[in-house]
C-alpha cells in the first residue's frame, strides 16, 4: 500500500537557538529545517501532536504549507531525539520531486503464525523491523506486510515480496525472522556440566597417593 502524503501547515522561524527551540517545544511546537535542491534552508516549526500523529502512521513524503510562502513536497531526511531517546525534538527535511529515487526505511508488518513456532520451547527473533528500499517518492509504501505463515526455520530478505518499484540492496540472504528451540540450549548447557563434575574425581583419585605418601613419611620422621 502506497502511503497517503499528508499536508502539513508550518510556520516560519525568524530566531534560531536552543533557548527558543526549548520554548517552541513547551508551546506544543517542533522546531524543524527544510533543506536541499540548491535552495536556502528554511526554518520552520509545527504542531508537535499533528507530525507525530503523521510519524507514527508510517509517514515519510509530506507536503509543507509555509505561511506566507509556497507548499513544498518533502522527505523526512532525519529525526533528533531528546537525550532520553524517547521524544523527538527536531526535524530536517529535505525537498523533493514524486518521480526523485530516495532510499527509505519502511516499517514490516508481519502476519500469521508458523507451525513451527507451536513446538515446545521454540522462539520467534525479529531480526529486522524496517526495510531499506530504493524507489520513487511516489512509490514509498507505507509498510511492507511480511506472511511467516509458511516459515520453518527462517524468513530471509529473498522471500520478501516488496511492491511494484521498489527494490532492495540488502542481501537476499539476510534473515528477516528465524525460530529458535530453547530445549536445545538448556541440553547443551546441562551436557557441559556433567562433563565437568565427572571430570572431577579423576583429579582427586590422582592426588590421593601423593597425601598419603606424604603422610607416611611424616610418620616414619
Amino acid at each position: 500500500m502506497q502511503q497517503q502524503t499528508p499536508t502539513i501547515k508550518v510556520s516560519p522561524r525568524q530566531r534560531t537557538g536552543t533557548r527558543y527551540a526549548q520554548r517552541l517545544r513547551k508551546s506544543g511546537q517542533l522546531p524543524a529545517v527544510i533543506y536541499g535542491h540548491k535552495i536556502d534552508p528554511v526554518h520552520i516549526s509545527m504542531d508537535e501532536k499533528e507530525i507525530l500523529h503523521h510519524l507514527h502512521q508510517g509517514a515519510h513524503v509530506m507536503k509543507l504549507d509555509v505561511e506566507g510562502g509556497k507548499t513544498e513536497t518533502c522527505l523526512i531526511k532525519d529525526l533528533q531525539f531528546g537525550y532520553l531517546g524517547d521524544n523527538v525534538i527536531h526535524l530536517d527535511f529535505t525537498r523533493v520531486n514524486l518521480d526523485e529515487e530516495v532510499t527509505v526505511n519502511v516499517r514490516l508488518r508481519f502476519v500469521g503464525q508458523p507451525a513451527a513456532a507451536t513446538k515446545e520451547g521454540a522462539i520467534i527473533n525479529t531480526v529486522l523491523n524496517e526495510l531499506e528500499v530504493i524507489c520513487k517518492v511516489s512509490d514509498i509504501p507505507e509498510e511492507i506486510i511480511v506472511d511467516i505463515a509458511p516459515m520453518e526455520s527462517h524468513y530471509l530478505v529473498s522471500e520478501l515480496h516488496l511492491p511494484p518499484g521498489v527494490r532492495t540492496e540488502i542481501e537476499p540472504t539476510e534473515p528477516v525472522v528465524t525460530i529458535s528451540y530453547v530445549h536445545e540450549v538448556e541440553e547443551t548447557a546441562e551436557e557441559v556440566e556433567i562433563s565437568d563434575e565427572a571430570a572431577e574425581p579423576e583429579v582427586i583419585t590422582e592426588a590421593k597417593p601423593e597425601d598419603e605418601a606424604s603422610e607416611e613419611t611424616t610418620e616414619e620422621s
